[in-house]
């Protein structure tokens, strides 16, 4: 993007004004402040590698605010960090091949947890009760979710794939 000089039609402030309200969707689902912001603009942004000051000019912020970001982003798996040779900036970018499926792939490992984590409620309490009952009703909710949610990506990349043979 250009810094708006020479930008007549404002492309500039309406990608910001675009990543604001994406930004407080992805904030509004879970995702920390500074770093759904971050997120939305490298996805809605053309460049395809970001420097944490570029991210920094780029949404108007301070340095210090997009290093924590971009940590949050590389640790959740949103953003890679690379660096080239002589250079001394890290470089941050996301892997825009079907983020999305990624992303949701994500939540399977976490439907597991809790599968789990609901498993070991109904051998702690017992079946039988009323808690072990409600106990297992989560376990095989989270088992079947998860194996619902790994079809759909299955069917998104088929379906994909039709859309665009070329990906």
């Amino acid at each position: 993007m250009s810094d708006g000089a020479d930008d007549p039609t404002g492309l500039e402030v309406r990608l910001l004004r675009y990543v604001e309200r994406f930004a407080q969707v992805l904030e509004e689902s879970g995702v920390p402040r500074m770093p759904a912001r971050v997120f939305a603009y490298v996805l809605a942004e053309d460049r395809d590698r970001y420097t944490a000051g570029e991210l920094a000019e780029g949404l108007r912020v301070s340095p210090a605010a997009i290093s924590g970001a971009v940590r949050y982003l590389v640790q959740v798996g949103l953003l890679t960090k690379e660096r080239e040779p002589g250079m001394r900036s890290d470089l941050y970018r996301i892997d825009d091949q079907d983020v999305w499926s990624r992303i949701f792939l994500q939540r399977s490992d976490v439907l597991s947890h809790y599968e789990k984590a609901a498993a070991e409620g109904v051998e702690t309490l017992g079946a039988a009760t009323p808690g072990g009952r409600r106990m297992r009703e989560s376990q095989l909710f989270f088992a079947f979710l998860r194996d619902e949610l790994e079809a759909v990506m299955a069917r998104w990349r088929e379906h994909r794939s039709q859309l665009d043979p070329d990906r």
